[in-house]
């Protein structure tokens, strides 16, 4: 349990993993004061992440996407093969750059249990326990900068998605820039009550009316993008 005995629920055991010593310190002691966290282990690569996740059964990972030996895209992998051997884990990658080829190889195969976020988030501590409570559910998240990222590089020269509608296209556009429903009504001259109609429309033709309600808005923002396929970001340098 937390250090505060009038925390409500169960603490959220959590295992950070970056191989910058500084990073891990400080986010382990940031994430260490609050009550609704208890980091049970840290690590500093793919191998000693993978261990501490067997040997402490973790609610959640907290990883950097960068780790020894290629500091190419470790976290992924590792965020990949945790959620395939420990599916009750769920896994928060960090990445300090948008990169769009990185968030589609992380979440293209399934969103359930994972998220991209970038580390600018980590000042937002009440955001970045969100997400990490959100990914231990089950459910997933993807960064809104990330989002918009995608949005821009890609909507000049998107091409229809099959079976989808005009009005249903714009709908998703829209939602892919982060938007609730009823800014969505709001911005199409739409009622609300229309909108969700056009989600639920799109969900059904997109293969996502099963997911999970937060999985089904990510899942279709990615097959939005993907309609004209991802390209890597030139901040990832």
């Amino acid at each position: 349990m937390g250090c505060c005995p009038t925390v409500v629920g169960v603490a959220l055991r959590l295992v950070v993993a970056d191989d910058n010593f500084l990073i891990r310190e400080g986010l382990s002691a940031l994430l260490a004061e609050v009550d609704e966290i208890v980091v049970v282990a840290m690590a500093t690569d793919t191998a000693s992440l993978i261990r501490a996740v067997g040997e402490t059964s973790p609610d959640a990972v907290l990883t950097d996407i960068r780790m020894p030996p290629t500091f190419t895209n470790e976290g992924i992998e590792a965020a990949k093969r945790i959620r395939a051997e420990h599916p009750e884990v769920g896994v928060v990658v960090l990445s300090q750059y948008v990169e769009e080829d990185y968030a589609f190889e992380l979440l293209v195969d399934g969103v359930t249990g994972l998220g991209y976020l970038l580390k600018e988030r980590v000042s937002d501590v009440d955001e970045l326990v969100r997400a990490l409570r959100e990914v231990s559910r089950g459910g997933s998240v993807l960064d809104p900068k990330v989002v918009e990222a995608l949005v821009a590089r890609k909507a000049a020269g998107d091409g229809p998605l099959p079976g989808l509608t005009d009005r249903e296209r714009e709908v998703l556009h829209e939602m892919a820039t982060g938007r609730n429903n009823a800014t969505i009504a709001t911005t199409l001259f739409m009622s609300e009550r229309a909108v969700e109609k056009h989600i639920g429309a799109l969900f059904q033709k997109l293969g996502l009316a099963d997911e999970h309600v937060t999985n089904r808005r990510v899942m279709a923002v990615l097959a939005y993008l993907q309609a004209s396929g991802p390209s890597r970001s030139d901040s990832a340098r």
